[in-house]
């Protein structure tokens, strides 16, 4: 009996303290608010209107095609990868 006590208290004292370390973490993501990224590229997220409304019409586009559908936007300095109509990733052009 007194090893299943010693041992209780042990995992209990253990619980205690891994509990008092947890950290929190942000998941906010941030500045949400920014249209473009540091390369000047549009940023996840954004929606095909907002894309359109700060960086223009595209030079050409793709219709979309797949399950879920992707379409591709080309400017000049980067492609636009939407999903549905939200951006999921924007890379520069060689």
């Amino acid at each position: 009996m007194a090893k299943f006590a010693a041992k209780f208290i042990l995992t209990l004292s253990l619980g205690f303290a891994m509990a008092a370390g947890a950290q929190n973490l942000d998941m906010s993501g941030g500045n949400q608010s920014a249209s473009f990224d540091a390369s000047g590229k549009p940023t996840r997220g954004m929606s095909q209107a907002s894309v359109e409304s700060s960086f223009g019409a595209p030079q050409s586009s793709r219709q979309a095609v797949g399950d879920p559908p992707i379409t591709r936007w080309e400017y000049s300095g980067f492609i636009v990868f939407f999903e549905f109509d939200k951006v999921i990733h924007s890379v520069s052009k060689r």
